[in-house]
């Protein structure tokens, strides 16, 4: 390449401070015998779905392959011959024994292991093996057991068992010992080797407030009462309803007996569904006792109440032959049972609104005008049906349109009768009190949805339910209402149950008992 002069010289002579260097030429570098192998093998087309082109040159290429890699898997497949195990001596008893000792034997040959050794002149046989002096042991009475029988098999003698349980039947029947009790059992020595040990000490609780405690002394058995501090203070519980009743009132406290019993009474007076608001107070109160032994028993509901803005919407108390009375919607005329009144006299058959009155009217179902003979309230599915009167059930099952049907003759010429039931509660000839629950409300027959058609019968004839001259205030020459004095009382045992403070009767008992009986009904 030619140059002029003087860059030449100037070349020579250095580079430039202007001079730009060549720019650097990069050629491509050869791959490695192994990439050039890598990628041969790659190009190359061994394994090949047999089931696409067949015939060609590549599917044949494929099937050499497979039957190449068939070959050599049968190449290297193992043959049948037999394979001698190492061949040793029998080991003698000495080291089986030895071998027998470090290992383990299965359950089948008594799981035993260590060496055995033989007794010598060193060990000197026992002409008799010395016993406890006493043996204390809890017996517990089963089902249908007797206490004898349970003494017995403890280890008492026939003879004590049968002193003993003479004793605690002198004090209580001995039915009245309920199965599950636990008995505390001290067995002293025996009076001769073969004879059973006798009973030195029995105790057990006999009931809630009483424990008894039998003993020996002197040669023979006695019995001791020793009663147990009890307080029968109410449990009461209130709160407020909020988004779930029942979550209330767990929260509260309140037992889970007491809960049930509390939702099915107050569903029996107010609906459930719409008849309980979130800001509404619940207030129940069940019977209570617990014991200086830190022992309680919880009882039935006897108070049920519900209470809006202050004013009470329920106050169910529970009054004769077990039924709750509303002492909150009865006012003066307060009936003894569970159900409202109508203006009438006229107890409601169920918690509900009137839907349909009596007399003609279009049939929902049938299309044309026919005659109404009852009253139709309207009630959520389920809700229980109270019987208007006291009477005696003539009809109770399927009746035509009626559905499930109940019929109940009062007396005089009066019957009720109450028609499209869910589920029937009262069976024929049955005799039941007013306000008792005889059914509950569903839609059977012919019926568009959930509800009650109930009918008054006067001598056979059908008549409005809500007229005046039909009611059921005197059912039997009996009146249904309360009179004063048994007014007072209620009133009485209302003030009484709300006096009690919430939460007061889990509060710790003094564990204070009653001077103990000395023992008696001695036994030589």
């Amino acid at each position: 390449m030619y140059r002029p002069h003087d860059e030449l010289d100037g070349f020579a002579a250095g580079p430039r401070a202007d001079a730009v260097p060549p720019a650097r030429v990069e050629f491509p570098s050869r791959p490695t015998w192994r990439a050039r192998i890598e990628r041969r093998f790659h190009a190359l087309d061994l394994v090949h779905d047999l089931a696409e082109e067949i015939g060609t040159r590549r599917w044949y290429r494929g099937m050499g392959t497979m039957l190449a890699l068939g070959t050599v898997a049968l190449a290297f497949w193992p043959d049948f011959s037999a394979v001698e195990a190492a061949t040793g001596s029998h080991p003698d008893d000495a080291v089986r024994r030895e071998l027998r000792g470090q290992a383990i034997a299965p359950l089948a040959l008594g799981a035993g292991s260590g060496l055995r050794t033989r007794a010598d002149a060193r060990v000197i046989p026992l002409a008799g093996v010395p016993e406890r002096a006493s043996l204390q042991m809890v017996a517990t009475l089963g089902e249908g057991d007797s206490l004898g029988q349970m003494l017995q098999r403890a280890g008492v003698g026939i003879v004590d068992a049968a002193q003993a349980s003479q004793m605690v039947a002198a004090v209580m029947p001995l039915s009245d010992v309920k199965a599950g009790t636990q008995f505390a059992i001290t067995l002293g020595s025996r009076a001769a080797p073969g004879e059973p040990r006798t009973l030195d000490k029995l105790t057990f609780r006999a009931r809630f407030d009483l424990d008894l405690a039998i003993a020996r002394q002197n040669g023979g058995l006695g019995i001791a009462r020793q009663p147990v501090a009890v307080d029968a203070t109410p449990l009461r519980v209130r709160g407020t309803v909020g988004a779930s009743l029942f979550r209330s009132a767990r929260a509260a406290g309140a037992p889970m007996k007491a809960i049930e019993q509390y939702l099915q009474t107050l569903a029996a007076h107010v609906s459930l569904d719409g008849g309980v608001t979130p800001s509404d107070q619940f207030d129940m109160i069940v019977g209570y006792k617990r014991s200086a032994n830190g022992e309680n028993q919880v009882g039935d509901l006897v108070y049920a109440g519900l209470e809006r803005e202050g004013k009470p919407v329920a106050e169910l108390v529970r009054w004769k032959d077990g039924q709750f009375v509303d002492a909150a919607n009865s006012g003066g005329g307060m009936m003894a049972a569970p159900a409202q009144v109508l203006s009438g006299g006229m107890i409601m058959p169920v918690n509900g609104r009137m839907t349909s009155p009596f007399g003609a009217r279009r049939h929902p179902i049938l299309g044309y005008v026919r005659m109404h003979a009852g009253v139709d309230f309207g009630a959520a599915w389920g809700s229980p049906i109270f019987a208007t009167g006291e009477g005696v059930v003539s009809f109770a099952g399927r009746h035509g349109g009626h559905g499930n049907y109940v019929r109940i003759e009062h007396g005089g010429g009066l019957g009720s009768g109450y028609g499209h039931m869910s589920r029937i509660a009262v069976s024929p000839g049955a005799r039941v009190s007013a306000g008792q629950v005889i059914g509950y409300v569903g839609s059977t027959g012919l019926s568009t949805g959930p509800h009650l058609h109930y009918e008054v019968y006067q001598h056979g004839r059908t008549v409005n339910p809500l007229s005046v001259s039909v009611n059921f205030k005197t059912v039997g020459g009996a009146p249904a209402g309360m009179e004063k004095g048994q007014l007072d009382a209620l009133k009485g045992k209302i003030a009484q149950l709300k006096g009690v403070a919430p939460g007061a009767a889990l509060q710790k008992l003094s564990p204070k008992y009653p001077p103990v009986k000395a023992l008696s009904g001695k036994v030589p």
